[in-house]
């Protein structure tokens, strides 16, 4: 597929000819990656909405394009609203919102800022960046005072907030979306790293096929477009916070299998229930897993300095993966091709008081 990288489209209050009867007709009907601006009350203000960084996370442009057929056009948002809609070719790739990036190419979120020159190899894992460029633009031109980030997990899972500081602001804007708020300090290329001088929230809103995260990201959207001040928000919800985890990764050229028991494979073999672990907690001692003789070198959990802690948090016993401690799990998947090529899953310890609380 030829892609233009250069470019990005741009729409101001469009009319339901432009939306289409349903979000896959708009899909279909994009050229590119597009931006669409909603004229507000105080139209010196911009709230920014991302979404479908990846194609195969469909739940913020599905209720993105809810709200803006649903809602009374009377009703002004509180402030202009912007809506980034980035990968728009591999979304569109047969079966829709199948495919994370196009053949050839990268995780958009993996190349922005000073991560990407150091990763991109090809033209087409160039173009990726200069894409990455273009949404950045596409923020900052507007000043934004708040940007909302959404996402699906490739596998069944609760919804959760992810920042890279904790305030107030931060904490409130969660609340409209979930009861949890992660606090990373991960380096990998993603937008949330970036400074864009306000607050910022990724969402992650549920598994990508289920109908409630759908229904998590448009009513996120409702109140967040709808509340007269961003700089005070009333939490509807108590939110949670946990801290820094890390992202556990098959080191380069390892083998990844799923099975129920132990089938002697080469590699690393998850459970093939270790999505059931997004629900809950993984106690000291479980296992999670097995590993061939080769142990713990298949994996690498790498901290914010580069320093691989594999041991601190995992054990072998035989040939068995087991915790540890006990930990949280978080976007735990059997998609081979997303584990493989960005994480099994992310990991933080827990406190007794946390995995009782």
């Amino acid at each position: 597929m030829d892609i233009d990288f250069s470019e990005i489209i741009y729409l101001k209050d469009p009319k339901w000819q432009d939306l289409h009867a349903d979000y896959v007709q708009f899909l279909l009907s994009m050229a590119g990656p597009t931006v669409i601006d909603i004229t507000g009350k105080d139209t010196s203000k911009y709230r920014v909405f991302v979404t479908l960084l990846q194609g195969d996370e469909p739940s913020g442009l599905i209720a993105m394009h809810r709200w803006l057929t649903s809602r009374d056009e009377a009703q002004l948002p509180q402030t202009n609203i912007r809506f980034i809609i980035c990968s728009v070719e591999a979304a569109a790739m047969h079966p829709l919102f199948s495919t994370r990036y196009t053949d050839g190419g990268m995780d958009i979120n993996r190349c922005f800022g000073k991560h990407c020159s150091t990763e991109c190899h090809t033209d087409t894992q160039k173009g990726y960046c200069e894409r990455a460029k273009l949404i950045e633009t596409a923020i900052r031109e507007v000043a934004p005072e708040m940007v909302i980030d959404l996402h699906n997990a490739s596998s069944p899972g609760p919804t959760f907030a992810v920042s890279s500081v904790i305030t107030t602001d931060t904490l409130s804007l969660a609340s409209f979306f979930s009861q949890t708020l992660i606090l990373s300090d991960l380096h990998i290329g993603s937008i949330m790293e970036q400074e864009f001088n306000c607050p910022f929230i990724t969402i992650e809103c549920g598994g990508c096929s289920d109908e409630q995260a759908h229904e998590v990201a448009y009513s996120g959207i409702k109140q967040v477009t709808a509340c007269e001040n961003i700089g005070y928000i009333h939490q509807e919800k108590n939110v949670e916070v946990i801290y820094r985890p890390l992202r556990l990764q098959l080191k380069p050229d390892v083998k990844l299998s799923y099975a129920a028991h132990d089938e002697g494979y080469r590699g690393v073999t998850l459970k093939d229930n270790i999505e059931y672990f997004n629900f809950g907690s993984a106690h000291q001692d479980e296992m999670l897993g097995w590993v061939d003789g080769n142990g713990l070198n298949n994996l690498q959990l790498l901290n914010k300095s580069g320093e691989d802690v594999i041991n601190e948090y995992f054990y072998t016993r035989d040939n068995q993966l087991v915790c540890l401690h006990n930990l949280k799990l978080f976007k735990a998947t059997t998609n081979k091709n997303i584990a493989t090529n960005d994480c099994l899953f992310y990991v933080v310890k827990l406190t007794n008081g946390e995995m009782h609380g």
